[in-house]
């Protein structure tokens, strides 16, 4: 699958910038990145690398004590009435109904610094093409619009037929599988059979809505989406942003709303004195930016058909 994953430029593979946060445990889990991802990782010292991020960890250390509760004080803004008709607008949308419908859940303006994070990595390639985007004076109703993004992605798929599997790529890191579906023969349109059609099992891929999203547990907000949007508004001076904050108040609501990993270590998103916020993206003692090798999202579906008969 390399050759869908890797994209050779010019006799060499593309390349990107990846930024990564260090002295976040586990090590083990920062060298692999290093070994497998970076451009010459497996030529760097092992032993720069592992010191690199013990000075990280112990300037943590240090944040832990010099901004304890940071995280607990965020300061939010009011949404603005120039907002409100684009809110209603994106309330309106299936995708929105769909995803919100399970958890109390509100539009707020959040404070980007003190988001707190778990993804210790972000391309700040994809972010300044994010940032581009944005424009260097937005409005309110521009903010909501990149924030709660409605239009598709740019970036195209390819599908291949590999013997008895579809393998479909793209460059975006939206890309995603759907659950299988089935579909009634009103709902398919042109769609040849030899016979009669009677139903049929779709196995869907496409994007997801790359909203701004957030999950707050008691006074804290955790990034859970949009982690290239949040990046670019820091960058562009940006304080505070419109997002989607589902609220959560105990474990199993937790389990249900946040990305696999997060309700293993909650103490440590939700509890502990200074855990990673967005703005450590921007201090360059705990993050380093690292040339990477580009990379597909590959997704390969295969299918089994068994026909028999039952007694009835």
């Amino acid at each position: 699958m390399d050759t869908l994953a890797n994209q050779p430029v010019g006799g060499r593979l593309a390349t990107i910038q990846e930024l990564y946060l260090l002295g976040q445990p586990p090590l083990s889990e920062f060298l692999s990145f290093v070994e497998r991802s970076v451009v010459d990782g497996e030529s760097m010292s092992r032993k720069a690398l592992i010191d690199e991020w013990r000075a990280a960890n112990d300037y943590y250390g240090e944040l832990e004590e010099r901004e304890a509760g940071l995280a607990d004080s965020m300061k939010q803004l009011p949404i603005s009435e120039e907002m409100r008709p684009h809110i209603d607008a994106a309330k309106k949308d299936p995708r929105y109904s769909r995803m919100f419908d399970e958890l109390p859940t509100e539009f707020e303006m959040v404070e980007l610094d003190k988001l707190v994070l778990f993804q210790v990595r972000v391309t700040r390639t994809y972010s300044e093409i994010r940032q581009r985007m944005l424009g260097r004076s937005p409005s309110q109703a521009d903010l909501l619009k990149f924030c709660l993004p409605s239009e598709s992605p740019e970036a195209s798929v390819d599908c291949r037929k590999m013997g008895s599997k579809y393998v479909f790529s793209s460059d975006s890191t939206d890309f995603q599988s759907y659950s299988a579906a089935h579909l009634q023969p009103e709902q398919l349109l042109d769609h040849a059979t030899p016979g009669t059609l009677a139903g049929m099992v779709g196995l869907g891929v496409g994007y997801g809505s790359n909203y701004f999203t957030g999950i707050r547990y008691g006074d804290r907000i955790l990034l859970h989406n949009g982690y290239h949007r949040a990046h670019a508004l820091r960058s562009a001076g940006i304080s505070h942003a419109p997002c989607i904050v589902r609220t959560v108040t105990r474990m199993d609501e937790l389990r249900l709303a946040a990305a696999e990993g997060v309700d293993e270590d909650t103490g440590f998103y939700f509890r502990a004195a200074r855990p990673p916020l967005l703005k450590d993206y921007f201090d360059s003692k705990i993050c380093r930016s690292f040339e990477v090798y580009k990379k597909r999202k590959v997704i390969e579906i295969s299918f089994d058909i068994r026909e028999y008969s039952v007694r009835i």
